[in-house]
Parts: C-alpha cells; sequence; structure tokens
C-alpha cells in the first residue's frame, strides 16, 4: 500500500512538473539557463539547440541542430568564431537582457548585442522553424533579435535573405571556413537590387556568382529544376528599397534546406529516411562557366565548346598570347569601331543604317542591363539611337533590357532569353559573305563533279564501242545540261 501511494504521489508530482514546464522545454528565461551537454528542443521536436562538436575538433559550440534524424546537422552557430575549449559552456540570459554564451571564466564569448529595456521579462525561444527568437513583453511581441536575421551557412525554408538600403542593412549566409570549423568562411550569399534584383555569391568582396536577372518567376539564365523555381520567391519594394529573397518548399513532409559549402557553392540537401541521409538534389554553381566573369569583356562562355571561352561575333582577344593559353580574364574588344561611334568622332551625328544586331539564341544575359518600360518591338529603335547602347533583350516579365558599355558574364544557357549585340554592318556582311563563299563553293563543286563523271562515262561508252556518244547525250537529263558551261558541252559533243 505504501509502495502504491508512493508511485501515485510521484506520477502526480511529475505531471505537475510537466504542466509547469512543458512550455518552456522551448525556451530560456532570466532562471532557465542550459549547461553543456543540456539542451532545449522546439515544439514540435524539428530542433534543439544546445551545445555541439565536428569532426576531429575538441572544440565546443552553441547552435541550433536538427533534432529527429541520426546524422548531426547544424544549421546554425552562436560563437562560430570563439569556440569554447572544453564542456564548462552556459548560454543564458544576461543581466542586460542579451543572450549570451559563456564559458567557465564566465568570460563573453558570443553575445546577441542589443539594446533592451526590460531584461527581466526577456525569453528567447526556439520556434518550430528552427529560428531562435529573442524578446521581452515591453515591444508588443515584437522580436528583439533573431536568428534568420543573423543567420551562419544555411538557408532555412521560411527564412527570408535580404538587402534593405535605405538602413544599409543586410541578412546573408556566410560559409563555414571548412567542414569541420565553422568560423566564417570566404563566401556569402545574398540578394542585390542592382536594376534589376539578382542573388549573388561573393568571394570575400569579390563578384563570385550571379543568378542573372528576377523576372517574376525564375533567375534568367539560372539552370535549375523547374519545380526548384516554385521554391523561390523575390519581392522588390523600389519606393522603400527594400528586396528579400524567401525559400519554401512546397512539401513539408520533408526536411529541406539550402547550404552554402566552404567551396561557394549553394545546394539543396533533403532527407531521405529510407537512405538515413542526406542527398544533394541540386546546385546554383555547375560548371567553371558559373565563376562570374569567366571568359572576360565581350567574352561568352560554352561549358561544353573546348576551350570553353570565346570572343563575341566581330570582337578578338585583348591579349592573344594570355588567351592561347587559357586565361580569359582579359576579354575581348572589337575588331572594327561602331559606325555611329566613327561618325560622332567625325561630327557628322550617327547614321543608324550603318550599326546593326547580331541575334544570339538563349542567353543567361550580362551583368548590370539598364530596365526600360519600352515595349518589344520598340527595344531595337531605342538601342539604335543611342550610341553608347551595345545591346539589348526582352523578357515579358521583365521589359527591355538594355547594355552600355562592356558586356561581361555571357554564358549560353537553356534558360536564357535571345540577346541582341550591336555590331557595325561591316561585321553583319562578313557573315553574310561567309554564306555566299560557302553556296558558290558548293554549287561550283558539284559542277565539277558533274563534268568530270560525264567525261568519264564518254570514255566508257567509246571504249565499248557504242553507236553515239551524241545519242548517250541526249539520253542524260535536261538539269544536268543545263548546268554545264555551253563551251564544255560543245566540245563534248566535237569530240563524238
Amino acid at each position: 500500500m505504501g509502495k502504491t501511494i508512493s508511485c501515485s504521489v510521484l506520477l502526480s508530482l511529475m505531471s505537475c512538473f510537466y504542466l509547469l514546464f512543458a512550455t518552456a522545454l522551448d525556451t530560456i528565461t532570466p532562471s532557465k539557463s542550459i549547461k553543456d551537454p543540456e539542451f532545449i528542443i522546439s515544439r514540435n521536436g524539428t530542433f534543439r539547440l544546445g551545445f555541439f562538436s565536428l569532426a576531429n575538433s575538441s572544440n565546443r559550440y552553441v547552435g541550433i541542430l536538427y533534432h529527429q534524424i541520426p546524422v548531426q546537422t547544424v544549421v546554425w552557430v552562436a560563437n562560430r568564431n570563439r569556440p569554447l575549449k572544453d564542456s564548462s559552456g552556459i548560454l543564458n540570459i544576461s543581466d542586460d537582457g542579451n543572450l549570451v554564451v559563456l564559458n567557465g571564466k564566465t568570460e563573453i564569448l558570443w553575445s546577441s548585442n542589443v539594446t533592451n529595456t526590460a531584461p527581466n521579462a526577456t525569453t528567447a525561444q526556439l520556434s518550430d522553424l528552427g529560428n531562435l527568437v529573442l524578446s521581452n513583453g515591453d515591444d508588443a511581441g515584437s522580436s528583439l533579435w533573431e536568428s534568420f536575421q543573423h543567420p551562419s551557412n544555411a538557408f532555412i525554408e521560411t527564412m527570408e535573405i535580404s538587402t534593405d538600403v535605405k538602413k544599409g542593412r543586410k541578412v546573408e549566409i556566410k560559409s563555414w571556413r571548412s567542414h569541420d570549423d565553422p568560423s566564417d568562411g570566404n563566401f556569402s550569399f545574398g540578394i542585390e537590387p542592382f536594376n534589376i534584383p539578382e542573388f549573388v555569391i561573393w568571394n570575400n568582396n569579390q563578384l563570385y556568382f550571379r543568378s542573372g536577372p528576377w523576372n517574376g518567376n525564375m533567375f534568367i539564365g539560372l539552370i535549375l529544376p523547374t519545380v526548384a523555381f516554385s521554391w523561390f520567391s523575390v519581392v522588390s519594394d523600389n519606393q522603400q528599397q527594400t528586396f528579400y529573397i524567401g525559400y519554401e518548399d512546397s512539401n513539408h513532409n520533408m526536411l529541406t534546406y539550402c547550404e552554402l559549402d566552404s567551396q561557394g557553392k549553394l545546394n539543396e540537401r533533403r532527407w531521405d529516411a529510407g537512405k538515413g541521409n542526406w542527398i544533394k538534389s541540386y546546385s546554383i554553381y555547375h560548371t567553371d562557366c558559373d565563376v562570374y566573369g569567366k571568359c572576360g569583356e565581350f567574352g561568352i562562355c560554352n561549358s561544353t565548346k573546348r576551350p570553353i571561352c570565346s570572343c563575341l561575333k566581330g570582337f578578338k582577344p585583348r591579349n592573344a598570347e594570355e588567351w592561347s593559353r587559357g586565361n580569359w580574364s582579359s576579354g575581348c574588344l572589337r575588331t572594327t569601331p561602331l559606325q555611329c561611334q566613327r561618325d560622332n568622332n567625325n561630327g557628322s551625328g550617327a547614321d543608324q543604317g550603318d550599326d546593326g544586331f547580331l541575334e544570339m539564341k538563349m542567353i543567361k544575359v550580362p551583368a548590370f542591363p539598364d530596365r526600360s518600360s519600352t515595349v518589344n518591338g520598340e527595344c531595337k529603335d531605342q538601342c539604335l539611337k543611342n550610341c553608347s547602347c551595345v545591346a539589348y533583350a526582352y523578357d515579358s516579365g521583365i521589359g527591355c533590357m538594355m547594355w552600355s558599355g562592356d558586356l561581361i558574364d555571357v554564358q549560353e544557357s537553356s534558360r536564357g532569353v535571345d540577346l541582341y549585340i550591336r555590331l557595325p554592318a561591316s561585321e553583319l556582311d562578313k557573315g553574310k559573305s561567309s554564306k555566299v563563299i560557302v553556296i558558290t563553293t558548293v554549287i561550283g563543286g558539284i559542277v565539277v563533279i558533274t563534268i568530270s563523271a560525264l567525261f568519264l562515262r564518254c570514255r566508257m561508252l567509246k571504249h565499248k564501242g557504242e553507236n553515239s556518244i551524241g545519242v548517250k547525250l541526249q539520253q542524260l537529263p535536261v538539269s544536268i545540261l543545263k548546268n554545264l558551261a555551253p563551251r564544255q558541252t560543245t566540245s563534248i559533243l566535237r569530240k563524238s
């Protein structure tokens, strides 16, 4: 009986404990911190926040990980640049209301670093989406700080990568130094407004990759599975100068996220429960042609050709020696100046008829286009009127795009649009002349072969004692006789 009462009391105490603290299993408060190796779990059980180490390292970090899978998968790290050297770490809310990581000496290794007017009412909650949110009762539920606003190397569903031009704020993901070192790497991923929004990858401060302009449905020139474009959304507020790119898969039953790896590749990973591991469903970066400006100014890249770089028609390598060695960074220059430039230099005014456009099919358009509200049929005329306009393209979701100055990062792409390159008439005529030469050569070859076959036939017939070659000639098709020169035909008849 005593044992029964003891068990009942124990169960009652456990129930009361659960009712009191169940709502706090996903939350840190000023009175409730976590110590290594403790953790908190999101209410849906998908994510946990706690301490971890990486392979080949004894360093300890505080971060957010997927909770219900056997493979350790980290999507956010607090103290990525200042690891704990032992298991003495603590994550708590400090007296000033900041979320902090402390070592055994109570030194602050990381802080949310916000101004908090009500530190005693502050909580840090891990949401079902994997977002760690610091908030208090003073701001009507608004957050003071969020991990989604300070990401590591992972682009999680419902997170927004953004740029606020007016406030000078950017939310970007930053690569790890290596697979077992989460400190800041060389690459970052974000959205750049340019004249038309694009997402980009930077290598330190150098542009490394660009998606191509967003047309409302896709990034022009970016090769992705068709369904993948539905997972991305871009919101542009030109008036407020704010730009967002969101990511959300329609299949909410599958764990999915994007990771910027230490080599600068953005890969989407999906959890395969059958294999018990992550699989890479696609990568943003495919070939060397995806490296920004691989072929330099006025060069074009095609990963299926060798070499992959060539100059646009009407252009030649700026440095032939470097080009022959496979260094295309110096790009190309015009072989013949535009007629409008020569007219302007002579003070005679531009003659629009002397320049034209070369059509190039399915192209990832060059970087930094100017956008125009001009309708498709008027793009060409508008570009011709401006001598500094060197190319144009049209997309129904964007409108007319025009380029002045150098054309850079041009690539052949199955998801591109038609690009029209401005050339002087002499360069356009070269193409026509070449076609004429080829056609003339082919026709001449046919005539020569026909005459040779006729001579051979005549000799064979004469050798066999045929009655009359003239009769045989009359039996030849009229079309062949018409193609023969009159002098040659007469000569053959005389011999007969």
